[in-house]
This record gives structure tokens, C-alpha cells and sequence, in this order.
């Protein structure tokens, strides 16, 4: 399987409103270093997995809807707990839709195997979220 990888960072606010969260219930700001990994089973006819600056505008527009928003007021999170699992989930989707519909990311999943996000809250605590994609 080959992978390819960008990546890119966005700050954010939001409350996690639970007793499970500690501390994190109270409003805080995150910053989140982003990679999109791109697989494919198979070169395509140019000897890529895809596009590397489709891949880095894709996520980069993507992540324009959360930059420096407080994601307890963002339409997509209302009723939420955006947990960096979420919030994972929730940019791989994007990309995935993005790469069907057009767009700077038109075809950006065409071919590929898998997509995955993995947010990085520190270097030393990340979530991440992979899809097979048909």
C-alpha cells in the first residue's frame, strides 16, 4: 500500500460540557496539528498515490471552516462534544466529500484505498479517524 501525507495545523475553541472531561469542561482554546494520509493500492499514471498540492488544498479548505472558531457555536457541532475523535471524523468526511464534488480537490479521491486524519493535540496525544473509500 503507498501513502502519501500532508499536513497543516488550525486553532480552534470550544468546551467539552461533561464531568468525564475534567478540567476541559470549562471554554479553552486547541491547537491541532492536522495530517491527511492519502493510500492507494496502486500508482496512478503519473506515479503518485495523488496530487500533493490537491491534497494540501483540500485539508487547508477544510480546515477554513473551523480556523479560529469556537466550535461550540459552529452549526456542524451544536449538541456535540467535539472530541478530537470528532473533529477527526469530521475533516475526513469533508475531504471525501470534496474530492467527489469538485473543487479545487476534484478527483482527489479517485484511486485511493483509504484516507485517514490523525489530529495531534500534543506530540504525544493524537486521535485519528480512516475510512476505506470504494
Amino acid at each position: 500500500m503507498y501513502r502519501v501525507s500532508v499536513r497543516d495545523h488550525v486553532m480552534v475553541a470550544h468546551s467539552l460540557p461533561h464531568p468525564f472531561f475534567g478540567p476541559a469542561q470549562a471554554k479553552h482554546g486547541a491547537t491541532y496539528d492536522v495530517e491527511l494520509v492519502l493510500a492507494a493500492r496502486e500508482l496512478d499514471e503519473h506515479g503518485v498515490v495523488a496530487d500533493i498540492g490537491a491534497a494540501s488544498a483540500a485539508l487547508a479548505a477544510v480546515l477554513d471552516e473551523l480556523r479560529y472558531r469556537d466550535l461550540d457555536e459552529h452549526p456542524a457541532f451544536v449538541g456535540r462534544l467535539t472530541t478530537t475523535e470528532v473533529l477527526a471524523r469530521w475533516v475526513a468526511d469533508r475531504v471525501v466529500e470534496a474530492g467527489r464534488e469538485g473543487g479545487g480537490a476534484a478527483g482527489l479521491t479517485r484511486g485511493l484505498a483509504s484516507l485517514e486524519v490523525v489530529l495531534r493535540e500534543t506530540p504525544d496525544a493524537w486521535a485519528s479517524y480512516r475510512t476505506d473509500l470504494p
